[in-house]
C-alpha cells in the first residue's frame, strides 16, 4: 500500500496554479508519492500531468464534480488519462444520505449510467463518506449500507473515510471487512478526544484509532492507496501535520 497526501489538507495553499504548484514540491519533499486533489482552483489536465511529473508524484484519485460525472462521462475519463488517474471520486451527494431506501434507489438510477460508463472506459467511481451516510433507513441498514448493497462492486468503489466512520459509531475495522475488496483507495484521518470529550481532527498517530489494526484489515481488503487527511490542523502548519503522519505510518511499515 502506498501513503498519499490528500491535497484537501493543504487546500487553502492550492489556490492558485503557483500555489498549487508549489505545494506539490512541498507535498513530495516530505517524501509523498501519491497525493489525491481535491479542493484546488481550476487546472488543466495538461498542466497538472507536467507538474506531478515534475515532483515524481502520481495522482491515483480525485474528488470531481459529480454533474460533470453524470452529463460528460467519457470527457471526465479523458481528462483524468492525461495525468493517469483512474479512480474518480466525490467527497460525498445528497442523494446518498437520506430520503431512505427510495432514496438511495432513485440516486442509483440518476447516476448509474455513468459510473457504469467509468468503469466501461477503465476507470473506477469511488464515493467518500462522512458520519451522516451512517444514519440509519427505515430498514434499519445505514445508508452506507444501502450503497454497497444497492450498487455494484464495478459501479461504485468506497474511499472509507476512518474518522468520520468512526464518529458515525461504526468501526472502521468493521467497515474495512465489510467492503473488503472495494476500497482501492481509502482516507486515513485520526480521531484526538479532548478532556471535555469533544473530537477534533489531529495527524495520524496522535488520536484513538487504532492505525496497526486497521491497516492489516485494509492489507486483507485489498487497499492499494491511503490518503491521509486532515480537515482541520487549528493553527499548525498543514505540510507539518502531513509530515508527522507520513512519518508515523512509515514507522509501522508503509511506504
Amino acid at each position: 500500500m502506498k501513503i498519499g497526501a490528500q491535497l484537501y489538507t493543504v487546500h487553502k495553499y492550492c489556490q492558485t496554479l503557483d500555489a498549487f504548484a508549489e505545494s506539490l514540491k512541498k507535498v513530495a519533499d516530505i517524501g509523498y508519492t501519491t497525493v489525491q486533489v481535491s479542493g484546488t482552483c481550476a487546472y488543466e489536465p495538461e498542466w497538472l500531468a507536467e507538474q506531478l511529473k515534475k515532483n515524481g508524484l502520481a495522482c491515483n484519485l480525485t474528488h470531481f464534480d459529480l454533474n460533470r460525472i453524470v452529463s460528460e462521462p467519457d470527457k471526465v475519463v479523458a481528462e483524468h488519462n492525461v495525468f493517469g488517474c483512474k479512480y474518480i471520486g466525490i467527497g460525498g451527494a445528497d442523494g446518498a444520505r437520506g430520503g431512505g431506501v427510495e432514496g438511495i434507489r432513485k440516486f442509483h438510477e440518476e447516476i448509474g449510467p455513468a459510473v457504469r460508463r467509468l468503469h466501461e472506459l477503465g476507470s473506477q467511481f469511488m464515493y467518500h463518506n462522512h458520519n451522516m451516510e451512517y444514519a440509519k433507513a427505515e430498514d434499519g441498514r445505514t445508508y452506507m449500507q444501502l450503497l454497497s448493497d444497492t450498487f455494484t462492486p464495478e459501479e461504485m468503489g468506497f474511499t472509507l473515510d476512518t474518522y468520520w466512520a468512526k464518529k458515525g459509531g461504526a468501526e472502521p475495522v468493521d467497515e474495512v471487512r465489510r467492503l473488503h475488496g472495494r476500497l482501492p483507495c481509502v482516507h486515513y484521518k485520526d480521531m484526538l478526544v479532548m478532556p471535555d470529550g469533544t473530537r477534533r481532527f489531529t495527524w495520524i498517530g496522535n488520536g484513538i484509532l487504532n492505525w496497526e489494526e486497521i491497516t492489516a484489515a485494509m492489507e486483507v481488503a485489498g487497499t492499494k492507496f491511503i490518503y491521509i487527511e486532515q480537515d482541520d490542523c487549528y493553527g499548525e502548519n498543514p505540510f507539518d501535520c502531513l509530515k508527522k503522519s507520513y512519518q508515523y505510518l512509515r514507522s509501522i511499515g508503509l511506504d
